[in-house]
């Protein structure tokens, strides 16, 4: 735990270290490629964190640091349902294509399609048509975080469900095991670390669809409320923007550090791994 505490902190230190050396050299030397550094493009950390505890220009509220904790929570609670629908449609999917072939055939050609539409172009179709349904704007936000969760997990639960040893599968169906039977108690287990690799990359999407879903679904809630207006006034305050976009980043490392956390717990009990 300590080794672990102790290599963040120093990843934490080189990173600002590297952001404030590079900003000193940029400025000292004059130089403006790739792009001008300045108190606008980059400013200073210590500027950064300040912002966080210091109420925006409007002065009308709590300080921003609590702004956007409620934002980030409001924020989480669509990220949680859009991960929750997605990850469930896309282990559904990839259980399916796994065990029928002509479907996998069928469906695995459109699921890739899915991801070649840009989201910014998805969220509005979603927010309008759930919108004349009189679904929450919250919940279509959710649906949004949804699209961009499922397709790593639908991927990897097949890629995982197919790369179980034929030889253990043989000695399963030996023993008078039927399909379910395989499905449940051997290729399942045997795929949970691929299934669990796409869960990490899945739960920060999720935090990233919730983001941008909630620009066209009009929430100021959240932290894609928050970013859109902080982005507006940002040449007169941009260490806002940049705190929020602190805050945003954290909320998708805690997202990843809990399935980690289930990970951890779901493997190690796994038949493999208890036998």
């Amino acid at each position: 735990m300590a080794v672990s505490v102790a290599t963040t902190l120093t990843v934490l230190g080189v990173l600002v270290g590297g952001w404030e050396l590079y900003r000193w050299i940029w400025i000292t030397a004059g130089w403006t490629w790739p792009f001008i550094v300045d108190d606008t493009s980059m400013p200073h950390i210590h500027t950064i964190v300040q912002a966080l505890f210091r109420r925006p220009t409007s002065g009308v509220g709590d300080v921003l640091v609590i702004q956007l904790f409620h934002a980030a929570l409001f924020t989480a609670k669509e990220a949680v349902v859009g991960f929750a629908i997605g990850a469930s449609v896309g282990f559904l999917l990839g259980v399916v294509m796994s065990e029928w072939r002509v479907l996998q055939r069928g469906f695995l050609p459109y699921v890739v399609a899915s991801q070649t539409v840009p989201i910014l172009a998805v969220a509005p179709i979603v927010v309008v048509y759930l919108g004349s349904l009189n679904v929450a704007a919250w919940f279509s936000v959710a649906v949004i975080a949804a699209y961009l969760t499922f397709f790593p997990v639908a991927i990897n639960t097949l890629r995982g469900l197919q790369s179980t040893d034929r030889r253990a599968v043989e000695l399963m169906h030996a023993f008078a095991a039927n399909r379910w039977r395989v499905l449940w108690k051997l290729r399942v287990p045997a795929a949970l670390p691929f299934i669990f690799s796409a869960l990490r990359v899945a739960a920060t999407a999720s935090i990233v669809g919730a983001i941008i879903g909630e620009a066209p679904s009009s929430i100021q809630d959240g932290l894609g409320g928050y970013i859109v207006n902080f982005n507006q006034y940002y040449t007169l305050n941009p260490q806002n923007l940049w705190a929020t976009n602190i805050v945003a980043a954290l909320l998708g490392i805690s997202f990843f550090l809990v399935v980690v956390g289930a990970e951890k717990i779901v493997v190690r009990r796994a038949p493999e791994h208890i036998a």
